[in-house]
């Protein structure tokens, strides 16, 4: 997003959101819990011998806020930089360029040794549980891992930390303490991963797929577990999955990421409603589902074409090649992030009203019918 774009206050452009109480009562102004600005990330590709073959664009501008006690969902087809984007936040992999700033510190200027310190604060759970447990340690070993590093406790402080952490996961830690991962199921890995996380009382932390590999009735314990610790320790979650029915079900906001760059962000019930980008559109287009009041299946829609690559993405809006509503001014010209009806930003040159058609003065709306559709520009 361009420097003139965020002098918008990002209260209203929707970058920031205050969550609502359960009631669905805002509540009191906060300041943001983290602040992603601008961040690009890039990596140069080789080919055989060392020659470089060109760059790849991963994120490219991206910035929004995350307020306490908030679930921001990201959501966006595989290669979109969801995971990328996630990795630089915490500086994993230090991005190119941007700011994260999270309570008054700019992490991308810490040195590596400055950021173990903020990294206490910042916790992952990854898609793959058994991946991210070492099998051979005991499951007490594997939860206390980050209390050894961060804190010095007593080996009596540490079995208690321990016990009090697989309790508040709905393990019993008679029963799991001395067991190894793979003595697990993957729905109770799942659950070690995440008292592992919460260990060090972390401010944030990022889910990357951490439900899709378990079976539909552990997924929804194990959301129920994650607004549980919400509630109780006050956590903010950075959501990433491919699941937009989960994203949903989750998400104070979502948003949406194509071929590196964010192409909407709004307040979840909005998003699912009146979707503004075409591309987001599209996901929800490609989802299948049954009309509860007519019985009628809703056959998913294919979104045409392929995503381009992100060595080469295409001039302008880089969804424009997949686009029906595209026109001239999407090859030449790169939509802003902007503030959108109903709440929420879009980058879109022709951002859709409620029904799904696109405005600005588009043809579509002008001189080509309600119900019809421009075909494409080409690439």
């Amino acid at each position: 997003m361009s420097s003139n774009a965020q002098t918008v206050d990002d209260a209203e452009t929707g970058l920031g959101h205050r969550p609502q109480t359960q009631g669905g009562a805002a509540q009191p102004e906060q300041e943001p819990m983290l602040s992603v600005r601008n961040i690009v990330q890039e990596f140069e590709s080789r080919g055989p011998g060392g020659v470089k073959e060109g760059v790849v664009h991963a994120v490219s501008d991206i910035s929004f806020d995350l307020m306490p006690g908030e679930t921001l969902g990201i959501v966006g087809e595989t290669g979109s930089g969801k995971s990328t984007l996630a990795r630089a936040i915490i500086q994993v992999d230090r991005p190119k360029s941007g700011s994260v700033i999270f309570r008054d510190q700019d992490l991308t200027d810490l040195h590596r040794k400055d950021l173990k310190k903020v990294w206490a604060n910042f916790q992952m759970v990854y898609q793959d549980p058994f991946s991210s447990l070492n099998p051979r340690w005991r499951i007490e070993d594997v939860v206390a891992e980050p209390l050894d590093s961060h804190r010095n406790l007593s080996r009596a402080e540490r079995r208690a930390k321990v016990r009090e952490l697989l309790e508040l996961v709905g393990l019993d830690p008679d029963a799991y303490m001395r067991r190894r991962p793979m003595e697990l199921s993957g729905g109770q890995a799942q659950r070690v991963a995440i008292a592992r996380a919460i260990a060090l009382d972390p401010a944030v932390i990022i889910c990357d797929e951490a439900i899709s590999s378990l079976d539909v009735l552990i997924q929804a314990q194990v959301i129920n577990l994650f607004e549980k610790l919400r509630v109780e320790l006050g956590l903010s979650y950075l959501f990433i999955a491919h699941d937009l029915a989960t994203v949903k079900q989750v998400s104070d906001r979502v948003g949406v990421l194509y071929l590196g760059q964010l192409a909407e962000i709004a307040p979840s019930d909005r998003l699912y409603e009146t979707p503004r980008h075409p591309y987001t559109r599209a996901l929800l287009d490609s989802v299948p589902g049954l009309d509860p009041d007519t019985g009628v299946t809703k056959r998913p829609i294919t979104l045409p074409g392929d995503v381009p690559s992100p060595l080469d993405p295409p001039s302008g809006c880089r969804f424009r090649t997949r686009c029906p509503f595209a026109q001239e001014v999407c090859a030449t010209k790169e939509p802003l992030l902007e503030p959108c009806d109903g709440g929420g930003m879009v980058a879109c040159h022709f951002p859709l009203d409620d029904e799904g058609r696109p405005t600005n003065g588009h043809p579509a709306r002008a001189g080509m019918g309600e119900g019809r559709s421009p075909e494409a520009v080409d690439a």
